[in-house]
């Protein structure tokens, strides 16, 4: 029997094991990318979740991060002003970049302001393309959450952004307040050298249990399992997530 989704998991005792954990990686791939390659590129994710990370990324791990040569994109946006308490931008900046030193010419936030969220994703695809080729690699590291009934970035399920297969981004209605986002999309969102997805909390229990299922039949409809990432995968959960299922605690 498989494994189901789920393939490498780090189970920590609460969200505090599992922001520091996620800060070491990051610092790690972002100093190993930055010597092979002369710069990081790293999405990050919104919503609770990863917020104590970022608090602790730019204050205990400040120092050992190449902040000058990383760059930081997003990997979903809600059509709200960057001020909105809803914003995703609002809140990297207001727990990660308020205390570290990252260049304002590296951070690349999707830029809410314009008439609608299709057109903001087009020109945030702009944006990308600038860093990203066509193929290969995407990011180096891509940070994402998932939501009870199996969203990643602003992808639900039954969404016709899942089924785009030439745009990077795209404006998407969600069953969610805010409904109007813009989303990356599986082609660009698939190919990050390293996939971190992060849990915590009891309310994750059974998403976490049914992925953690041999059952395709309860996931092949799954947004975060349709993803399918090309590179490394690594989910971060805290115990409370995991449950009773918990794996090996880290």
């Amino acid at each position: 029997m498989g494994q189901g989704v789920i393939k490498d998991a780090r189970v920590f005792a609460d969200l505090d094991g599992l922001s520091h954990a996620v800060s070491e990686e990051c610092v790690r791939v972002a100093t190993e990318a930055v010597s092979a390659r002369g710069k990081c590129l790293i999405a990050l994710s919104g919503g609770h979740t990863p917020e104590r990370a970022y608090q602790i990324w730019s204050t205990e791990y400040r120092e050992k991060m190449p902040w000058a040569k990383t760059h930081f994109f997003w990997g979903d946006e809600r059509f709200v002003g960057t001020d909105d308490p809803k914003s995703n931008y609002r809140m990297a900046r207001e727990k990660l970049f308020k205390n570290a030193p990252v260049p304002p010419e590296n951070i690349h936030p999707i830029l809410t302001s314009y008439p609608n969220a299709d057109e903001a994703a087009r020109e945030y695809e702009k944006v990308l393309r600038m860093f990203i080729a066509e193929t290969g690699p995407s990011f180096d590291v891509m940070l994402l959450g998932i939501g009870v009934e199996g969203h990643t970035a602003s992808l639900f399920p039954g969404s016709p952004a899942l089924e785009v297969q030439k745009r990077w981004a795209v404006g998407v209605k969600a069953p969610a307040e805010p409904p109007v986002r813009i989303s990356l999309t599986f082609p660009v969102l698939r190919r990050a050298r390293e996939t971190y997805f992060l849990a915590a909390g009891a309310g994750k229990v059974e998403i976490i249990a049914t992925l953690r299922r041999d059952s395709p039949a309860d996931t092949a409809k799954l947004p975060v399992a349709m993803l399918k990432p090309e590179g490394e995968e690594i989910w971060f959960l805290d115990k409370a997530a995991d449950g009773p299922l918990s794996a090996k605690q880290a």
